[in-house]
């Protein structure tokens, strides 16, 4: 059986097909699992150095659906035959693109029938994300009001489904012509997408206009420019200080920026407000086990908002097993954003 690895020694990442094998005895908790789809990220070399793991050969491929095959003796929540879905943990020892996968219940979830296995594979990362964004981080209600950057990513699109469904007033950012058309043709509708690609200074005019001068309740953020003047790829993004300064009083800032530095004016700004920060770590749920129970209801939320049409994730088009290691390079160079592969 073959696997998908990187191999992290050199300048730049390497993929490599390695043979693994799966241990005879299934340990007492843990599913074996006939994987079908399996979603693929980039990989955060350093956030696994910074949590102490370290191997030659890291697994790739980490959201998985598939179909139970067998279950360990003290397993409760599945048995065989049923249709589950879930994220691999980061220490996990198996690469997703595996045929079949040993992993604990407690990181699996029943998918819906009539969900299928590719689109809640390619999905699933993003409507975790999303979901910790604005319930657990930004405490999301009714009423609120929505600043979602970048709309037309995968991210972006789930947050602003999500968000409609509540009832938040939503505003986005679109990168291209493309993106604009297919964000005010969304429904629920958004209350007003914001053309950045044309001109980016018109976020804070724009925001504050729609608000009357007030300033959102809640930014979700894909990425920030801490300079005025940065590379092509980041010109889109929007500067830290109008981020702040579109925030409301009492506003929720959740930031992607994994080394976001703020001045001290912009500390004091976020202090006028009496504002807040989080960051988003995408790895957070299955980094720790401290709140298991709640991260299994949010999994089963999600799929259960996917499958009801709540969250209608943008169609990811499955590559074959054969091309997952070119694809996994590209998505790696974040050249596409993600991947699926189907087996």
């Amino acid at each position: 059986m073959k696997g998908l690895y990187c191999r992290a020694g050199h300048a730049e990442p390497k993929f490599v097909i390695q043979e693994t094998v799966l241990p005879d005895v299934l340990g007492s908790h843990l599913v074996r699992v006939q994987v079908k789809a399996c979603g693929l990220s980039p990989l955060d070399l350093k956030l696994l150095n910074d949590v102490g793991i370290q191997r030659d050969l890291i697994p790739v491929g980490r959201e998985v659906s598939g179909v139970v095959l067998q279950v360990g003796a003290k397993v409760s929540f599945f048995q065989p035959q049923d249709e589950v879905v879930g994220i691999l943990p980061l220490d996990s020892p198996c690469s997703g693109l595996c045929e079949l996968i040993d992993i604990d219940e407690h990181y699996l979830v029943q998918k819906p029938e009539k969900l299928s296995p590719v689109c809640v594979a390619g999905a699933l990362r993003d409507g975790l994300s999303a979901y910790t964004a604005l319930h657990t981080h930004a405490r999301m209600a009714a009423g609120h009001t929505l600043l979602v950057l970048d709309g037309g990513s995968s991210f972006g699109l789930m947050c602003i489904q999500l968000a409609c469904y509540h009832g938040v007033k939503v505003f986005t950012t679109s990168h291209t012509p493309e993106e604009h058309t297919f964000l005010e043709q969304l429904r629920p509708s958004v209350a007003k997408v914001i053309p950045v690609y044309k001109d980016q200074s018109e976020l804070l005019s724009v925001v504050m206009e729609e608000t009357g001068g007030l300033g959102v309740d809640i930014v979700i953020d894909s990425g920030v420019r801490l300079q005025e003047k940065e590379s092509d790829e980041r010109k889109l993004l929007p500067h830290k200080h109008d981020i702040i300064s579109v925030l409301g009083v009492g506003g929720h800032w959740v930031t992607s920026h994994k080394e976001l530095q703020l001045d001290p004016p912009d500390c004091r700004l976020l202090h006028l407000k009496s504002a807040s920060l989080t960051f988003l770590n995408h790895e957070v749920w299955t980094a720790s086990s401290a709140q298991q129970g709640r991260y299994l209801h949010i999994l089963k939320d999600i799929v259960e908002k996917m499958s009801t049409g709540v969250l209608r994730p943008q169609p990811e088009e499955a590559v074959p097993l054969y091309e997952a290691t070119v694809t996994m390079e590209t998505v790696q160079r974040h050249q596409k954003k993600k991947a699926v592969v189907q087996l």
